[in-house]
């Protein structure tokens, strides 16, 4: 059987052509319609061939586009905007009805394929077959036309159809046949392979089951072997057991002597500490009658002095610039990053611990983008959160060489304060601060700056990464 695909490109050359005797149909003036001819008295004694059926089909699909809608029949007018190949597939069925019931759309069509297919239109009206031309294309052309003899040539189209159809299933059958052949031919290599296999297998089972019987006659010797030695040391056992009798009556009697012995030294120990208690007793009680005496004594001092309370911090001390003092070339920019909250966790966790934070290092790292007031405040809430919940002292220093304006603001409950000086850096400030500190104290400085970790190290500070402050911050 012809592929369709075949008939599509003829019908879609035959289009092209019809396309062009339009565009002089056009130029010319309208074409008078064709008169309905007369139906020939040929009729077909059987459906049409699914082939011509198709090819007809795509014809009327590819020629309904240029027939104006007043003159379509009423079943296809809803497909007149499809395109040719949405006619054939959806319009199939009320395309082959209008041919067949509507001799003035055949016309119609066959007028079309008269524009488009002239030469072969010709030779089938003259009663000549083209030996080159495609038989589903003959047929379809003489299903439209109803030229003399169209039913011949229509069920001359249908047989060859079904002589390709036979043929093709018995090229497939032999195909079929052939690819059976192999297959049965793989199958019975593979069952000889299969077979020798097994044969191997069997041969080296029966070589290990030879191997499996020396082995066991081996083992069999060597139980009896077993077994006689086992009797042997029976018997040395039964000697042991006798004289391991004798010895434990012997350490029995030996255990009696020393227990005696032990609970004899147990309460001369008893005794020896009892008198040491006696004794530790006289020099506890002078010892706390000596300390009693020492806090009375500095208690008496405190209140003839009236000493107050220390409230006071070495960071106190340190010489800054306070929040609301700040003159206008007072503030600096710093910024970078580090790693892991767990550590900052048990930084602050030592007692009496003092964190100094490096402010604009941590809020050029973690929040940039803001102005430089919202870094601060933003920075010192979560400072002051952070001072409240682990009850570390807290100092922040800010940069305040090029402070443009004074700034006023009210540090947060927790956390000390400070701008460097006019001419001082924050970090120098660090510094200070951590220097000011006794030693020993434990200080933990927040700064991404090599230069200040460096130098807080020396002075016995642990300086951590701005990154640290900022993960511990954001998961509170």
């Amino acid at each position: 059987m012809r592929s369709t695909a075949a008939a599509t490109g003829r019908a879609g050359a035959a289009g092209t052509r019809i396309g062009a005797e339009d565009v002089v149909e056009a130029a010319s003036g309208p074409a008078e319609p064709s008169e309905p001819a007369e139906e020939p008295a040929e009729a077909l004694d059987r459906p049409l061939p699914e082939g011509v059926r198709r090819r007809v089909v795509g014809l009327a699909a590819d020629a309904l586009g240029g027939i104006p809608a007043g003159e379509l029949p009423a079943s296809l007018r809803q497909y007149a905007k499809f395109t040719p190949a949405r006619r054939a597939k959806y319009a199939a069925t009320a395309l082959a009805a209008a041919l067949e019931s509507e001799p003035a759309f055949r016309v119609r069509i066959a007028d079309r394929l008269r524009l488009g297919q002239p030469d072969l239109v010709k030779s089938l009206e003259s009663g000549a077959v083209p030996s080159a031309a495609d038989p589903m294309d003959v047929a379809a052309a003489a299903y439209l036309l109803r030229a003399a003899g169209w039913t011949r040539l229509v069920a001359d189209a249908g047989e060859e159809a079904d002589r390709a159809d036979v043929e093709g299933a018995v090229a497939e059958a032999g195909r079929l046949v052939e690819k059976l052949q192999a297959e049965l031919a793989e199958a019975r290599a593979a069952a000889r392979a299969e077979q020798e296999r097994h044969r191997a297998d069997a041969e080296g089972t029966r070589r290990e089951m030879e191997s499996l019987r020396k082995r066991l006659r081996s083992l069999e010797s060597d139980t009896r072997r077993a077994q006689a030695e086992s009797r042997r040391l029976a018997g040395e056992l039964e000697a042991a057991r006798t004289a391991g009798t004798a010895e434990r009556s012997a350490a029995e009697g030996e255990a009696r002597r020393l227990r005696h012995r032990v609970t004899e030294l147990e309460a001369a120990l008893e005794a020896g500490r009892r008198s040491a208690r006696e004794g530790r007793s006289v020099e506890d009680m002078r010892l706390r009658l000596l300390l009693d005496t020492v806090l009375q004594s500095a208690q008496g001092l405190q209140r003839e002095l009236a000493l107050p309370v220390a409230q006071i911090r070495p960071a106190d001390l340190v010489e800054a610039v306070s929040p609301g003092s700040a003159s206008p070339n007072d503030v600096a920019r710093r910024g970078l990053a580090e790693d892991d909250p767990a550590l900052l966790d048990q930084l602050l966790a030592i007692p009496q611990v003092h964190l100094v934070v490096d402010g604009y290092n941590v809020t050029k790292t973690g929040y940039p983008t803001l102005p430089l007031e919202q870094q601060r405040l933003r920075l010192l809430g979560g400072l002051a959160m952070l001072a409240q919940r682990t009850q570390a002292e807290v100092t922040c220093v800010f940069d305040g060489q090029d402070l443009d304006v004074p700034v006023i603001m009210a540090p947060p409950r927790g956390v000390r304060v400070r701008f460097s000086r006019t001419g001082e850096t924050a970090d120098e400030l660090i510094r200070r601060l951590v220097r000011a500190e006794p030693q020993g104290r434990p200080v933990v400085v927040v700064s991404a700056d090599r230069e200040v970790a460096d130098g807080v190290r020396k002075a016995g500070a642990r300086p951590v990464s701005s990154v640290l402050l900022l993960n511990r911050l954001s998961r509170s």
